[in-house]
């Protein structure tokens, strides 16, 4: 397949491009269930010419894509479940030798070939042009801005978010790459297990409430709420929030200042903290130590757990959602529930 593509020159400094196609075919992906493999052979190209609604509108894609470039981390992930060939990915906040999440286990050789772009707020569209991509795929809240430019490169598909939306985000790449069938049954298989797994710790705990305080180097700890990722894990576990404990609607988390400290109390509090190298891992780590130090913290009645802040609050994908019940699973001592 071969195409020509056009950017504004004030966009790239760019003329006409005629580029071709490479390669077909997807890398297989260790964490996609045999149910979910097995819908995706019920899918095939027939379905091409689609249209995919989306965030920002509507996207004809007249081939099946193969060449994704993914300009936010849960697409990354989302990418890799449905077997999709990865040539491009954005970075953020991640190590640029080590750009793939240790939740995702052994994807070296899906992603042998796949080219860094450059950071999610500045991608590097020439780049992208390179890789000459069959579907590019982001959120409205990352790049809103560079749609117009990234839409004359390829097909082009936003969500609104990437964060309480992920689920439903596996479902629109699935649309977009005509499997939607696999992402229906990847999602389908996380909430069977995340129900059995949840079932399996309220039976041994009753009781059991949780949440989520986070240090990330600002004056206040981030109090994770039910329209976060940790809280739709959680609700599809079935183990809720103390009640009474400060929610929003409005944001993914409720900030709380030391004087709140004891509000964050429930029968498991999960503690991460952004630690990157450098002054914003120090202040994150600084933050942390001012809070645990203060006396209010020892009169937490529940049990703190620290977790790693990239699976359990950045990850935001199906991958990192099944971490996520494997380690509290492992903590309270229940059967995994992993086929």
């Amino acid at each position: 397949m071969s195409r020509s593509k056009t950017l504004p020159a004030a966009v790239l400094g760019l003329s006409l491009f005629a580029l071709t196609a490479c390669g077909s075919g997807t890398a297989g992906q260790e964490t996609s269930s045999p149910a979910a493999t097995t819908a995706a052979a019920g899918e095939s190209a027939a379905g091409f010419p689609r249209t995919v609604e989306h965030a920002m509108g509507e996207t004809t894609i007249e081939e099946q894509p193969q060449r994704v470039v993914a300009l936010d981390p849960s697409y990354v992930d989302a990418a890799l479940l449905l077997d999709a060939e990865l040539v491009g990915y954005a970075q953020y906040r991640q190590d640029p030798e080590d750009p793939f999440a240790d939740y995702l286990g052994d994807v070296e050789q899906e992603t042998a070939d796949s080219v860094n772009v450059g950071t999610i707020a500045e991608p590097n569209l020439e780049k992208i042009l390179e890789l000459d991509p069959d579907l590019i795929v982001s959120a409205k809240v990352r790049q809103e801005a560079l749609y117009p430019q990234l839409e004359k490169i390829a097909p082009t598909v936003f969500s609104e978010s990437t964060g309480p939306t992920w689920k439903e985000n596996v479902v629109l790449l699935g649309e977009a790459l005509g499997k939607q069938e696999q992402a229906e049954q990847e999602v389908a298989d996380y909430e069977a297990r995340a129900k059995a797994v949840g079932e399996a710790i309220l039976e041994k705990d009753p009781e059991a409430t949780y949440s989520l305080l986070r240090f990330a180097g600002e004056d206040t700890a981030r109090l994770y709420s039910s329209d976060s990722f940790i809280g739709e894990i959680m609700a599809d576990m079935g183990i809720p929030r103390p009640e009474g404990q400060p929610d929003t609607t409005e944001s993914i988390f409720v900030p709380l200042s030391q004087e709140q400290i004891l509000e964050a109390d429930a029968d498991l509090i999960m503690v991460s903290a952004w630690t990157p190298d450098g002054a914003e891992g120090d202040a994150s780590r600084a933050q942390q130590e001012r809070f645990e130090s203060n006396p209010l913290w020892d009169r937490l009645e529940g049990e703190v757990l620290p977790v790693d802040d990239e699976t359990f609050v950045a990850s935001v994908s199906i991958q990192g959602a099944h971490a996520v019940i494997t380690e509290l699973a492992e903590h309270y001592g229940v059967d995994p529930q992993q086929s």
